[in-house]
């Protein structure tokens, strides 16, 4: 058991640095064949920090457990949001700009709410993974074509990241070293991380989706959990959202698409998936436009209120896999009291942010 430990952690570390340098490489290049830095930012950052996502959902796919593939998207989206946003708002209060309210968000919410109704019976055929690959496509293009009509100011913010002769990465074929070095790290750690999951799993005696759920969908969010929290501490706080917001969307139509592509008959979505999961994935992502809308920031209460509401959902997965006496008690308290009670204070607060703005 020791070893699959130093192979978990290893596998934690490689993906990350895989996701580091592969960000890093592709991200010069581009800079420096001229492509504009805001187009990178939301589509090569995005995708590098999914890519751990990615690489361990595909890999879990041809090993065969597509429980892990699944549970790992579905629980880095809820991690995402919930904890990373939570521990991010209490380090400082989260400003959210007005394009991820009016735009991010919501597209967001659409792709959840897309695989819902695609999942429905039970399965994810690879004709409706194509199809998430080319509603990604389409988003993709439609980001460039935005960001023609970036400002100044977004051209100027964006330009600390073209690179300057003199600085160890500024050559492209360094560059193409780091691209090439990130991809290997990632399929070496998803090996890795996939392996050892299974291992742990077996000895917990606990399911395949419920490790996936919640060990490796902690384990691959780590490039967002890094970004976000120094984003944060360095006062980027749009950068801190966007790249939370972002990697939910790259997860759903990229991961989950590629991941149902390359498998040999589409991927199987198990029931606990279908009756809560997902619906706590997309409750999640539907619950942060209302907290993003109140007063456009999300302070330390609120984010504390993420963080007890992703403690409570693992506290959930724990009890329910060990059939344990005190799930349907703890049930009855969360769906009777606790959630009625955040979503009538939700409603409450927007309420009175909107009359205060109609007062002003």
């Amino acid at each position: 058991m020791l070893i699959h430990v130093v192979f978990f952690i290893l596998g934690l570390g490689a993906l990350v640095l895989g996701a580091e340098s592969l960000v890093r490489g592709a991200s010069k290049i581009a800079l420096s064949l001229g492509i504009s830095p805001l187009v990178v930012g939301l589509t090569i950052v995005a995708m590098g920090t999914s890519s751990p996502e990615i690489a361990v959902s595909v890999g879990a796919v041809l090993n065969g457990t597509t429980d892990i593939a699944v549970g790992n998207v579905v629980g880095s989206n809820i991690f995402n949001i919930l904890f990373i946003l939570g521990i991010s708002a209490v380090i400082t209060p989260l400003v959210v700009h007005s394009q991820i309210i009016r735009q991010e968000v919501p597209i967001m919410i659409g792709a959840s709410l897309i695989l819902a109704m695609l999942v429905i019976g039970g399965e994810l055929s690879r004709l409706e993974a194509a199809l998430l690959l080319v509603l990604l496509v389409a988003y993709l293009v439609f980001l460039v074509r935005q960001s023609r009509a970036e400002t100044k100011e977004i051209r100027d913010e964006y330009a600390a990241g073209v690179p300057r002769r003199g600085e160890w990465d500024s050559h492209w074929a360094v560059q193409v070293l780091l691209i090439a070095a990130g991809l290997g790290l990632l399929v070496l750690g998803s090996n890795w991380l996939v392996d050892a999951a299974v291992v742990f799993a077996r000895a917990l005696g606990v399911s395949d989706l419920v490790i996936g759920l919640t060990i490796i969908a902690a384990g691959t969010s780590m490039p967002e959990v890094a970004t976000s929290v120094m984003a944060a501490i360095r006062g980027e706080r749009d950068i801190a959202v966007g790249n939370v917001i972002g990697s939910n969307t790259f997860n759903i139509l990229g991961c989950l698409g590629i991941s149902g592509v390359v498998s040999r008959s589409g991927l199987e979505i198990a029931p606990a998936v279908l009756n809560f999961d997902i619906w706590v994935m997309i409750a999640v992502a539907v619950a942060s436009l209302p907290v993003f809308l109140l007063g456009r920031r999300i302070g330390r209460r609120r984010g504390l209120l993420f963080l007890a509401y992703y403690v409570a959902y693992v506290v959930y997965l724990i009890l329910g896999a060990q059939q344990h006496d005190a799930l349907e008690e703890f049930s009855t308290v969360m769906l009777s009291f606790v959630i009625p009670l955040t979503i009538v204070t939700l409603v409450a607060m927007v309420i009175r942010e909107q009359q205060a703005r109609d007062a002003g």
